[in-house]
């Protein structure tokens, strides 16, 4: 999938937030936890589930309301106390008025539409979670208008460190794909 447009007027601690968590590869091997056909597909805790705490927190932006009229809008999840973390949603289907001002719209999927009607078409048990794994493989940013905070080098892997986590990650996935030989994989 390719986010391709992110609304960077009246959403910039969103955009800001977004791009600094793709930077630093929080996203990466993310699990896709919630998708309910023609409506949404979740993603951006970096444990998997809805409960507990997301990465970061900042105030929800409430304009420009942009609205979730078609698929592939991209939102930031709000928490029940009008914050943002890292939780975010792709639209599956269309004129989904009733999420208008609740989640924050910053962005929209330009490439990649039909893996996200892939994602769509998963099969998913009682509670909306899928039953094969689906992750974000990896992200990539072309274009950071922000300024990185002081000391935010830290935060980036090196390479080094970084081919370690794959690696790891890639024997966890083995491991799992021979303990749970039923369930399917799927890297976006």
């Amino acid at each position: 999938l390719v986010l391709g447009n992110l609304y960077m007027e009246g959403h910039h601690c969103t955009c800001l937030n977004f791009l600094k968590l793709c930077k630093v590869k929080d996203y990466n091997y993310c699990l896709i936890y919630n998708v309910q056909r023609d409506f949404i597909t979740q993603t951006g805790h970096p444990i998997g589930t809805v409960y507990g705490n997301q990465t970061r927190f900042f105030e929800g932006e409430k304009v420009p309301r942009i609205k979730h009229k078609k698929k592939g809008t991209v939102s930031m999840v709000k928490n029940g106390s009008d914050q943002h973390g890292s939780q975010f949603l792709i639209t599956t289907g269309e004129n989904l008025d009733y999420l208008d001002g609740v989640h924050t719209v910053f962005g929209e999927v330009t490439e990649g539409m039909d893996v996200l009607k892939t994602i769509n078409e998963t099969f998913v048990d009682k509670d909306f979670i899928p039953y094969q794994d689906i992750r974000i493989n990896h992200t990539v940013i072309s274009d950071d208008p922000f300024d990185d905070p002081p000391a935010y080098s830290k935060l980036y892997f090196s390479a080094q460190q970084q081919q370690k986590a794959n690696t790891q990650c890639l024997l966890y996935q083995e491991l799992f794909s021979k303990l749970f030989p039923h369930f399917k994989r799927c890297l976006i």
